[in-house]
């Protein structure tokens, strides 16, 4: 038996109609699912956007004011997609009003912030998916699988890479995401979380830290009007970026293995360049985003000189037979928040946590700070 899932969009961002087309796509890659969502309601604050989205997705309501939301009894789980400073006041609204959440990362600024969507989660008794989408690719799943059932030995140091061009124009807009206030941690939060996340689900914990940080494009313009993505200003009032382009950091886990994370919101040339390289005693493991269906695999017992292979992915890994009948057919960025809406649903359904959680947030959130305190103290920094 199948059963409605009231849903709800707060902020409709590009963000949330990633998430808008992942609930009216997940039943048909997911037949089995016992709870179809039904698009109830779209919030968001800039005038006409909530309507708008009513109109192409068929959203029954549309409100500026995400409170209306939260008081709706019709909405029974909410994707919080609005910008940083807000997850945290409305992740715990939404919860102590009884709704499932599922909110992108890092959830706030803090986390401190990412603790109290948490805690108020836990204790209303709601679900909460985080959206750390690049774990859900199959080939990441696949890496996972393999690391842990020792196919490349004893791991011994994994690197990891989160490079883009998307704030690289100078003349990119100051808009929230600039704002140490608003944005938080810049890079950090936007990307370096998911680095932090991808180490954490492929090695575990991650124990002690060092970081540095640093400010490429001081000053940008102020934009008129409001943006959407990454808009470009020019002739506005130029003020200050605060907070980082970019960040490197040395990590040691909990296994005894090596780990460097690298990320950059300003590095020209680069597109969505995001990676891992996983090195063990026995071989080795390789991952490329732009390449998301294939891994890079060496093992055997040669050592010196072991050859690596090209492994396409396929049914028998993660969640890749819910989109095509073979290997090597390419998946999408937006596939990937499908199976987080997938997840999410089940999660609800069964009352279990399935995929990345709030707590996976909190620990993402408390490695940031660290970073941050690193690269200011220049200095190491234990996590436990």
């Amino acid at each position: 038996m199948v059963n409605t899932l009231g849903v709800a969009v707060v902020g409709f961002g590009w963000m949330g109609r990633v998430h808008t087309q992942a609930y009216a796509r997940v039943h048909h890659h997911f037949p089995q699912l016992s709870l179809r969502p039904e698009l109830v309601a779209v919030a968001d604050e800039v005038p006409g956007r909530a309507q708008e989205a009513a109109g192409l997705y068929g959203f029954a309501s549309a409100t500026r004011d995400w409170r209306t939301v939260a008081a709706d009894p019709r909405v029974r789980a909410v994707s919080i997609t609005a910008p940083n400073f807000l997850h945290r006041e409305i992740g715990v609204a939404m919860a102590e009003a009884g709704k499932h959440i599922w909110i992108e990362k890092p959830v706030g600024l803090t986390a401190e912030d990412a603790r109290a969507v948490a805690d108020a989660a836990a204790k209303a008794g709601v679900q909460g998916t985080v959206g750390f989408n690049y774990r859900n690719a199959p080939a990441v799943e696949a890496a996972r699988e393999l690391i842990a059932a020792g196919e490349i030995g004893t791991v011994t140091h994994i690197r990891i890479r989160l490079f883009s061009d998307y704030a690289a124009h100078p003349q990119g807009a100051l808009t929230w995401r600039y704002e140490r206030a608003r944005g938080g941690s810049g890079v950090l939060g936007d990307l370096a979380s998911h680095g932090v996340d991808l180490a954490r689900h492929l090695l575990g914990e991650i124990t002690s830290l060092t970081a540095d940080t640093a400010v490429f494009v001081p000053e940008r313009a102020r934009p008129t009007g409001a943006t959407a993505g990454h808009s470009l200003a020019t002739g506005g009032e130029l003020g200050p970026v605060e907070n980082e382009d970019y960040v490197n950091c040395l990590l040691r886990f909990a296994s005894g293995a090596r780990g460097v994370l690298e990320a950059c919101r300003v590095s020209v040339g680069e597109q969505n360049n995001y990676g891992f390289e996983v090195h063990g005693t026995k071989g080795a493991v390789f991952w490329d985003f732009r390449r998301m269906g294939e891994l890079g695999v060496s093992r055997g017992t040669s050592y010196q000189d072991q050859p690596v292979s090209t492994v396409y992915v396929g049914p028998g890994h993660g969640e890749y037979g819910a989109f095509q009948p073979g290997a090597a057919t390419s998946m999408g960025y937006d596939d990937l928040k499908v199976i987080e809406a997938h997840r999410f649903l089940r999660s609800i359904a069964g009352g279990t946590p399935v995929g990345a959680t709030l707590n996976d947030a909190v620990a993402s959130a408390v490695t940031l700070d660290a970073i941050g305190r690193s690269a200011q103290r220049r200095a190491w920094v234990d996590l436990v």
